[in-house]
Order: structure tokens, then sequence, then C-alpha cells
């Protein structure tokens, strides 16, 4: 499934939904990313922070920042970026280029938010990497994730869909994540990985690949017991 619809159901309530307008592939509003906020924010030179910020906090090129946003310390944020209202954005955290933030979604302490779509009451938890990526509404990133965005030997990302290879012409691509779905804490994500909506991940596995809507997926950790020396650690 590469439709945009599958994955996304609330996008009428997304507080920037024009990035999603004439998307047919789930994969494309991160081609208009670029494009659209140098229309919105670059072009009128937008220097708007409506929120709440922390001590040492940097905010630099150009950005909306909604009402009532709690920004904490030691956060940087580089524009251009939008980031809606009543957002937290927890200390130490990164935001990146072209990252796009909805209404009333948290970012983690030292997380990393890159070139990215994080629709409204998302969550996406402490030291999480976030890059290339779009997370669906209500969907929780558990702490530690990464969403890998990237191939090893630097190609377009391509998505197989029965037996067909689809070119995103995204040479950064991480992940696409459906609404209401959650990832446990020290997952990782190939670039390029689909999952469905109100589908749960459990803490450590890796994925790629598509994954359906309204699945659970449940580690299987075989480990060896064996004796040990004693030895006295200095």
């Amino acid at each position: 499934m590469i439709e945009l619809d599958y994955y996304f159901q609330n996008i009428e309530n997304f507080s920037e939904k024009e990035i999603f307008e004439n998307c047919k592939y789930v994969w494309e509003p991160l081609n208009k990313i670029d494009k659209y906020l140098e229309e919105k924010v670059v072009k009128n030179d937008l220097k708007e922070n409506n929120g709440v910020t922390g001590e040492y906090t940097s905010i630099t090129g150009n950005y909306i920042i909604g009402e009532n946003t709690k920004i904490g310390a030691n956060v940087t944020i580089e524009g251009p970026v939008i980031i809606g209202k009543n957002v937290t954005i927890q200390s130490g955290a990164l935001i990146r280029p072209g990252s796009i933030i909805g209404d009333n979604a948290v970012i983690g302490h030292g997380c990393e938010v890159k070139h990215s779509i994080i629709q409204n009451n998302a969550k996406v938890q402490s030291f999480t990497f976030c890059g290339d990526s779009i997370i669906g509404k209500s969907t929780r990133i558990g702490s530690g994730t990464i969403l890998a965005n990237r191939r090893f030997d630097q190609k377009n990302i391509t998505i197989k869909e029965n037996d067909v290879k689809h070119d995103t012409n995204l040479s950064f691509f991480g992940a696409i994540v459906g609404d209401n779905t959650r990832l446990g804490a020290n997952c990782t994500t190939s670039p390029g990985t689909l999952i469905g909506p109100y589908t749960w991940v459990l803490p450590g596995i890796s994925l790629w690949g598509f994954i359906e809507k309204e699945k659970r997926l449940i580690p299987q950790k075989e480990y060896r017991i064996e004796d040990n020396e004693k030895v006295e650690l200095n």
C-alpha cells in the first residue's frame, strides 16, 4: 500500500494540511517541504515566535511558532520550520530545517527532527532521531528510536509494491508511520519503511519494508546462558 490515505485519515485537521494537497503516494509530501516552507515562511522573512522559550535556546533562520508552545532550555531550532500551537519541545532537542510540527505535538528531550512532518498530537520521545519522515496523528515514537533515512550506497530510496519498484526521487527518506501507531523504545527502521495506522511495534524491533495496519509486532528474543568466571573489577 503506497497511497497516502491508507496511512492518514485526519489530514483535514492538520495545521498545515496544504502540504498534502494533490499527493497520491505517501512519500510525495516530503518532496514538497522545501518549496512549501520557501513560499510560506522564507519569502516573507518570517520570524514569529508566539510561544515561551527557555534559557539558552537558539532559534535561527525563518520560522513560525504557534501560541502556547513551550520550548525548553538548550533547544536548537534551525529554520525554515513551522511549529504549531500547544507544542512541547523538551530540553536539548534539535529541530533542523524543513521540519513541520503540528498542534499539541511533543518533541522529547534530546530528540533530533530533520525535514519531517509530525502531525497533530504526535509524540516523539527522548533521544529519538526522526529524519525525512512523516508521523501520523496521535502516533507515539518511543525513546531511543532511530528512523534511518539514507541508504549505504546513497542512491534514491525505492518502494516495492506488487513486484513494481517506485522511485521516490528521495535520496533521504526515513519512515512513514500511520495514525495512532506505537513504536516502542529502541526500535529502528530502515530507509523507506512504511508502517500502517493502529499498528503497535514492541520495543527493540528492527523494521523494513511495508507493515500492514492494525498489527502488533512482538520481538522473539533468544539468548544463551552459561557459567561465567568470577572476576574482580576495579
